[in-house]
């Protein structure tokens, strides 16, 4: 978007304006290529610009290499915790193996990406570091850039705590680097209990390296709801070292008697104010992901920031910003940083950005909706119970399960976990839902789609549950929804409680 495009005096003394195009991408992960192929669909002049790798986040550093390494580490998990079945065995992992694996499948994913960008007309993008100028004009390379629109999918960045980096050199992980390492360490801090923390910290256990989780709440995976949250932990308490409610004093390296290579090292208070120290060999970090815009400019096309760099007045349905003709989009505008997130607000902002009215359709904003792949897993959806807490108008009931006694749960071993659902009393329909326990991921997304699609509790209990699933203990938790709403529409379920 130029604000002074006619002549090279309105925009630099030295340089002219090198191409006009009508759209420009700034940034090739997943929110940047739906605009970017989106647009084109219409416009013949849509450029794309990309600094690092043309793939995505998600291939890169994100949701494959982690869900490879969780694999493996099941594998082993299983083959080390069968004893119960009467099958006893014991894992030999080879941890070079491991991370080959990991590397050479994310290579293959990437590879599918790469072909597509290789497709790309050669004129349609260009590699580099872009910035925008005072007169809105993007800087790359040797070029000087006006466009009408711009769509800014820049992504994010690891966060790392200030001065960290100094302190711990090579000991320093993120989950940017942590899949480049040859071999499986021996021992690892992970510092933060987010998704990614839980995830790695709960696989690199599994896959037998002595692993310590720190967390400076009492809280795993930014759950909202005390019960859910305290079902997690005492589920991961099984098989993972958590420090949570600890206080971070001071990180570093110091020499280890008798070796020649030195150690990372954490100085802690644990949640009862005592002085603690951790020592191992990698500190990874896992404190949450930044936006990559803080540099970018895009306070000269007019965009507000605010204290935490998220853009002002965000359309979220399509990721435009006020009345200007900029589009932020994906981890860029920091609102919701889920990969199917950023897919729909890219494809939105490409088609809305081409007035593309007979071909496209701009998707409305998703219903709420993520999973931690740890096991059990932990899955929220919809509104929160802090959200519907804070809303006097809505009346709610909160609907129960435990999977600690569930049949098929019990079957398989897996029997660990909890699901609330909460239900609107007003309206008989799904507000949210947390839960913590096994194959909750396809739990979260059968509720996603009745609050998508607006079915009622009815509707839902309607549906055929088939015996012996995990999945019945959805129908159980719907039917305490039912019980507390006084619903008459259903008598008992004949098979409720049934083996």
């Amino acid at each position: 978007m130029n604000k002074q495009p006619d002549s090279a005096a309105d925009n630099s003394p030295h340089k002219k304006v090198t191409r006009k195009v009508s759209v420009a991408v700034i940034g090739a992960g997943t929110a940047g290529q739906n605009a970017f192929r989106q647009a084109r669909k219409l416009k013949d002049d849509v450029l794309i610009i990309n600094e690092g790798f043309w793939t995505t986040t998600c291939i890169a550093v994100g949701c494959m290499p982690s869900k490879l390494l969780i694999a493996a580490a099941d594998r082993a998990h299983e083959a080390n915790h069968s004893g119960e079945f009467g099958v006893h065995a014991s894992a030999q992992i080879d941890g070079k193996q491991v991370m080959e694996r990991v590397r050479a499948e994310r290579s293959h994913f990437a590879s599918y990406i790469e072909e597509q960008v290789e497709s790309w007309p050669a004129e349609t993008k260009i590699a580099g570091r872009a910035h925008i100028n005072k007169q809105g004009l993007i800087e790359i390379n040797d070029e000087l850039i006006a466009a009408d629109k711009i769509i800014v999918a820049t992504g994010s960045s690891t966060f790392i705590p200030e001065g960290w980096a100094d302190k711990l050199g090579d000991t320093l992980l993120t989950s940017d680097s942590v899949f480049e390492l040859p071999d499986l360490p021996k021992s690892l801090a992970v510092v933060g209990a987010g998704a990614i923390g839980l995830e790695l910290a709960q696989a690199f256990t599994r896959l037998g390296v002595n692993v310590t989780l720190f967390n400076r709440v009492k809280r795993v995976a930014g759950l909202k709801d005390d019960d859910i949250n305290n079902k997690a932990i005492d589920c991961l308490n099984r098989e993972l070292t958590m420090h949570l409610g600890s206080k971070i004093i001071e990180v570093g390296t110091q020499a280890v008697a008798g070796h020649d290579s030195s150690a990372a090292f954490i100085d802690y208070e644990d949640s009862a104010g005592a002085a603690q120290q951790w020592q191992g060999e990698y500190i990874l970090v896992a404190t949450g992901r930044r936006n990559n815009i803080d540099t970018l400019g895009v306070e000269n096309l007019g965009v507000e920031l605010d204290d935490k760099n998220r853009p002002k007045q965000l359309d979220k349905k399509t990721g435009k910003i006020g009345d200007l003709e900029v589009y932020i989009v994906g981890d860029a505008n920091a609102h919701l940083p889920l990969l199917h997130v950023a897919s729909d607000e890219g494809f939105s902002a490409g088609s809305l950005v081409c007035d593309n009215k007979k071909d496209a359709y701009i998707r409305p904003p998703t219903t709420p909706f993520s999973i931690v792949f740890c096991s059990p897993q932990i899955v929220n959806v919809g509104m929160s119970l802090p959200e519907i807490q804070a809303d006097p108008e809505l009346e709610y009931v909160i609907g129960k399960v435990s999977f600690d006694n569930q049949g098929r749960s019990r079957v398989m071993g897996v029997n660990c976990g909890l699901l609330h659902i909460y239900g609107c009393k007003k309206t008989d329909r799904i507000l949210g839902a947390s839960m913590v326990g096994p194959d909750t991921e396809y739990i979260g997304h059968i509720l996603a789609m009745a609050i998508t699609n607006d079915l009622s509790v009815k509707d839902m209990l309607d549906t055929p549950f088939y015996h012996p699933t995990i999945l019945e203990g959805l129908r159980t938790a719907l039917h305490d929804v039912q019980r507390l709403m006084k619903i008459p529409y259903q008598s008992h379920d004949t098979q409720e409680g049934n083996f």
